[in-house]
């Protein structure tokens, strides 16, 4: 599992792994019941301390996506996903409901937002 580490980030290391971890999770790449890396192994392979992964870990049972298991390890949980696009589907109808509200205030079109809604989406990058 390739895990990329940015020291120039202002994220915390370990929230660079819980991230890039739900990521592959939510794209796919990773499927419910797959094995992840022990804790000593993606310490290693990633020249961290354990204790930083071990808190990645910690944060990933806690939100729901993986189940650790004394002596077996850690696996991608299958419950968690429909729950996780819920919530983001909820933090995006909250920053909708601003630019809508910022959009009638100025007087901008309901087209003109489908437009820009388009063009964002539809960009590899912002």
């Amino acid at each position: 599992m390739e895990i990329i580490i940015s020291n120039s980030s202002g994220k915390p290391i370990y929230e660079q792994i819980t991230s890039q971890i739900k990521a592959k999770i939510m794209d796919g790449e990773l499927k419910p019941g797959s094995a992840l890396p022990s804790m000593r192994a993606l310490a290693k392979s990633l020249h961290l301390s354990v204790i930083t992964v071990q808190r990645a870990y910690e944060d990933l049972q806690r939100d729901g996506f993986i189940e650790t298991t004394v002596g077996k390890g850690s696996f991608v949980s299958a419950t968690n996903l429909n729950i996780y696009q819920e919530e983001q589907q909820k933090r995006i109808e909250t920053l909708l409901i601003e630019a809508v509200d910022i959009a009638r205030t100025n007087g901008i079109k309901i087209e003109k937002l489908q437009d820009l809604l388009t063009l964002f989406y539809e960009e590899d990058t912002l």
